[in-house]
């Protein structure tokens, strides 16, 4: 099957690469459905990846994800640059279905050829991102897009897997949303690069600039690190958008002078090669054979005639 898929996928790539959209969105599909032909997909597409600069988009929901990530690809399109978004919607545990609405809120750019927007269902997977986020995010770095823009869903605490998939992490704020301590416990002071004061017409808006300037001044910060700034905006009608493009500008640069850029990227696929690593381990361990090995081994732990150390060793051994 993976020889006669050899030429689809490379014609796929080639027309990728070529700025086709439905060629596209059919390699995003292919690495959604864990296709039979996925790692000739990755294959192909990693001679032409690590030229797209990513961007991260936070925030617990309703802070203006979407509305900002719209007007942060209008600010990057009018600065000449091809946009790819990704944006992860949540999956529902009863359905198991997911609205994928996010892009409701960026038709303004649905006719633009040098956008592309693909939503994508969590699919119960935890840190605010889909499973496939990563290799998705190869597709469109390979494709040619100078910014991806991965906005994740609504997260809380601890929900911050962004912050080691792209370069530049935006977390937003609103007013009205929690005060210092609760953006403390949600872990987003060690995550964020840019912090967006969001809907910063309403009241309180000042407030939440004040308290998330404290809680920053306590933060442990090495000498010549990067000193994350904080931008008051208005998503809904533009206002403050140009200083947000402008700061991620500024921190990318900082990266690439420092080697950052480099040692975050390397962190990234270090992470991406032991989550597949670990789900082919999952899938290897759900054969047969395996699944009556382990309950041979779950039943000697709990008889105590093995520790669960040995158990774990003699099952990896196998």
């Amino acid at each position: 099957m993976s020889r006669r898929a050899e030429p689809q996928v490379a014609d796929l790539v080639a027309r990728a690469r070529g700025g086709e959209p439905r060629a596209v969105a059919r390699l995003i599909s292919l690495v959604e459905d864990a296709s039979p032909w996925l790692r000739d997909v990755m294959a192909a597409l990693a001679p032409h990846t690590g030229h797209a600069q990513v961007v991260g988009i936070t925030g617990s929901p309703g802070v203006g994800k979407s509305t900002t990530t719209n007007a942060l690809v209008r600010e990057l399109r009018a600065a000449g640059k091809r946009v790819g978004v990704l944006a992860v919607d949540p999956s529902s545990p009863f359905s198991g279905g997911a609205l994928l609405g996010d892009r409701v809120r960026m038709a303004d750019h649905a006719l633009d050829p040098d956008v592309f927007i693909r939503s994508m269902a969590s699919r119960g997977h935890l840190g605010g991102l889909a499973w496939t986020t990563p290799q998705a995010l190869r597709v469109l770095d390979a494709a040619g897009f100078d910014v991806v823009v991965i906005e994740t869903v609504g997260v809380g605490q601890s929900e911050v897997e962004i912050a080691a998939l792209a370069d530049t992490t935006l977390v937003l704020l609103a007013p009205g949303m929690g005060d210092g301590i609760q953006a403390a416990k949600a872990g987003i002071l060690e995550i964020g690069d840019v912090y967006v004061v969001n809907k910063a017409d309403r009241d309180g808006a000042s407030a939440v600039s004040r308290d998330l300037r404290g809680m920053l001044a306590l933060a442990d910060r090495r000498e010549g690190a990067w000193q994350p700034p904080i931008v008051k905006t208005v998503a809904q009608d533009g206002t403050g958008l140009d200083e947000v493009a402008e700061a991620i500008g500024r921190h990318h640069a900082w990266l690439a002078e420092t080697g950052e850029l480099r040692r975050r990227r390397a962190r990234r696929a270090r992470e991406e090669i032991e989550a597949i690593a670990l789900e082919e381990l999952r899938r290897r361990w759900g054969s047969v054979g395996s699944v009556e090995r382990l309950d041979a081994l779950a039943d000697a732990v709990a008889d105590g005639r093995r520790d669960p150390y040995a158990a774990a060793d003699e099952l990896l051994d196998g």
